[in-house]
């Protein structure tokens, strides 16, 4: 029995390296397939293709089939213990739905015509097929993905690297027959594709008579992965639907959704994808009740534009199927006040960020317990949790109310007899609060931007500059890191060495981020302002700053410059959209060698200030 043991032992230490090689291969093959098949679905429904063509990509989707079958195999029959361990539950539901296709392939279609024909004919229908695989070719990718976390990547850079590729997938799809009505060239396609996962919403063609209903489907598919953001759709369904990770991976991706701890890490990606679709939704059909029956659409045309104006308010893009944006006749003269007023909403919520959005979910389940205790006792509890909104909460909170609050004061103070002449003061109301709303990074325009007086600039200028909160859809050096830079100076000027705010002291990490942040994003638009004022000399420095504050900012308002720049000032107008999407200090951050932290400390010296 001893040497029957030892044999056993030997021959599991022989073939395990084996076993590891194979799957490693089959792993390689199957993210292969995986990019196989969505390209070759692309082609698909992006060009018109030849019956030789259509025959030919029938048999790369049976080729990946195959690929998905052997690799589900080899690691359920070689590595059991492994995969029952990784495999969620999910996972294990569709692993089933994939060797039911094998189905139609042993047996012959039933002659009795009934349920169990239905279902053999599903399991063999080519749209069952191609939607399985689908599936799981963007988990399997997903997980890939966040298992590059897994190998000491710098996650600053996977995270700005996930953004580019979405980017230039973007720009391909973009570029399909079928997305364009006349075709577009691959600067503009690139630029669309960069406004759009970036959720800036910069125009250098009129989207509405370039782009066909594909287009437009691609268009708002791109803004919804760039607002919710690439690693955090990744991670959810990598952990999600593709089972444990590693815990080095959690940490990674709880420091990038501001997760309180590692227990709640899938959680807080539920509650974000949760809070996402459920406003949207509701967005969509308050939407939809104010224009119905007002805008010559029928009822599928109605709910695909509420639809699409929800998420592009919601994740902050600025987007819009009409001709010339939200200021469309159809609009501005049919008394759609309340439409305004959801699109404004729906941009304030996107731009608050994830994390006041989880706060508020606690505050209100915390009541709703209040109330149910009351409702079982009859006895209303005294004592109450004082705590209830965190300090980033607070802040941005109130930030965000004075900065609208000011916003929409001034704007309605210089343009009431200007751009607003003629309106009713309701009208007026309403749109000063709108467009006091959009330069919050959304980008909306309502009234053409170019005719507003130098000071309405300004005002819209500073808004753009700050932007809304930290992790949301918006972009900006963000209301927390300018409240903390106020404060510091309120600090300073008082000639207190804390910087304290609602009974907390702030961090110094804190104070030392939002100082760079504020110095970086001066310097870098200083950068592009120079350089693009060189490139394009005939635009006015006005309208060349609030095109690269709105870049940056990824808010989308223009001056009606978009167009007329050049090829070179586009690509760089790109790359403001990019590097204000992915961060400053988190592109620096992958970009910079970061240095080891070390135990010693230099003698403190001063430098003469004044």
């Amino acid at each position: 029995m001893k040497i029957y043991h030892k044999f056993l032992l030997y021959q599991n230490k022989w073939i395990h390296p084996y076993i590891r090689v194979a799957l490693g291969v089959m792993t390689t093959l199957t993210y292969l397939a995986s990019i196989l098949l969505i390209v070759g679905l692309v082609y698909e429904h992006g060009f018109t293709i030849s019956p030789v063509e259509a025959l030919q990509l029938q048999r790369l989707y049976h080729a990946v089939w195959i690929v998905f079958l052997v690799d589900m195999f080899l690691h359920i029959l070689l590595e059991y213990k492994d995969t029952r361990q990784t495999f969620s539950k999910l996972t294990w539901i569709l692993t089933f739905l994939l060797f039911s296709t094998l189905i139609p392939v042993i047996f012959h279609r039933p002659e009795v015509e009934g349920a169990i024909q239905t279902v053999w004919d599903i399991l063999n229908s080519k749209m069952y097929h191609l939607a399985l695989l689908l599936v799981l070719s963007f988990l399997n990718l997903s997980y890939g993905l966040v298992r590059l976390l897994g190998r000491r990547t710098n996650p600053s850079l996977i995270l700005a690297v996930s953004f580019l590729i979405i980017i230039l997938i973007g720009t391909g799809l973009l570029m399909l027959p079928r997305s364009t009505v006349a075709g577009i060239s691959w600067v503009d396609s690139l630029f669309i594709s960069t406004s759009a996962v970036c959720v800036t919403g910069l125009t250098s063609v009129d989207v509405a008579s370039t782009f066909t209903t594909t287009g437009f489907v691609v268009i708002i598919l791109l803004i919804q992965i760039g607002g919710l953001g690439v690693m955090t759709l990744t991670s959810f369904f990598a952990m999600f639907f593709m089972g444990n990770t590693s815990l080095y991976n959690q940490l990674v991706v709880r420091d990038m959704v501001s997760s309180n701890s590692l227990n709640s890490l899938l959680s807080t990606l539920v509650y974000i994808l949760a809070f996402t679709l459920a406003i949207e939704g509701v967005g969509m059909l308050a939407i939809w009740s104010d224009i119905h029956g007002t805008m010559g659409m029928d009822i599928h045309e109605e709910l695909a534009f509420s639809a699409f104006h929800s998420i592009s308010a919601f994740c902050n893009a600025g987007f819009s199927t009409l001709p010339g944006n939200l200021g469309n006749p159809l609009l501005m003269a049919g008394g759609h006040n309340p439409f305004y007023i959801y699109i404004s909403l729906l941009i304030i919520l996107g731009g608050i960020g994830f994390p006041i959005l989880v706060n508020f979910k606690d505050i209100i389940l915390y009541h709703v317990r209040r109330f149910w205790r009351f409702l079982h006792t009859w006895r209303w509890e005294g004592r109450r949790f004082y705590h209830l909104y965190n300090l980033n909460t607070r802040i941005v909170l109130i930030v965000t109310f004075l900065l609208l609050v000011v916003g929409t004061v001034s704007i309605a103070l210089f343009e009431w007899n200007a751009s607003f002449a003629g309106m009713s003061v309701a009208d007026k109301w309403t749109q000063a609060f709108f467009n006091a709303s959009c330069p919050r990074t959304a980008g909306f325009s309502s009234v053409d931007l170019a005719g507003l007086g130098v000071q309405t600039l300004l005002v819209y200028l500073i808004l753009m500059w700050i932007g809304g909160g930290s992790q949301s859809t918006a972009g900006g050096i963000k209301v927390n890191a300018f409240a903390v830079v106020v404060l510091n100076l309120v600090a300073v000027l008082r000639g207190t060495e804390r910087v304290e705010v609602f009974g907390r002291e702030l961090s110094y990490d804190s104070i030392r981020r939002s100082n760079a942040t504020v110095v970086m994003s001066f310097g870098v638009l200083f950068i592009f302002i120079f350089i693009i004022s060189i490139l394009e000399p005939n635009l006015s420095l006005l309208a060349i700053t609030f095109e690269c504050v709105s870049a940056i900012s990824t808010v989308g308002s223009s001056l009606n410059a978009t167009p007329l720049l050049g090829d070179d000032s586009k690509l760089l107008v790109a790359l403001l959209m990019f590097v204000g999407r992915v961060g400053l200090i988190t592109l620096m951050l992958g970009i910079i060698k970061q240095k080891k932290h070390t135990k010693y400390r230099y003698p403190s010296g001063q430098i003469i200030i004044n």
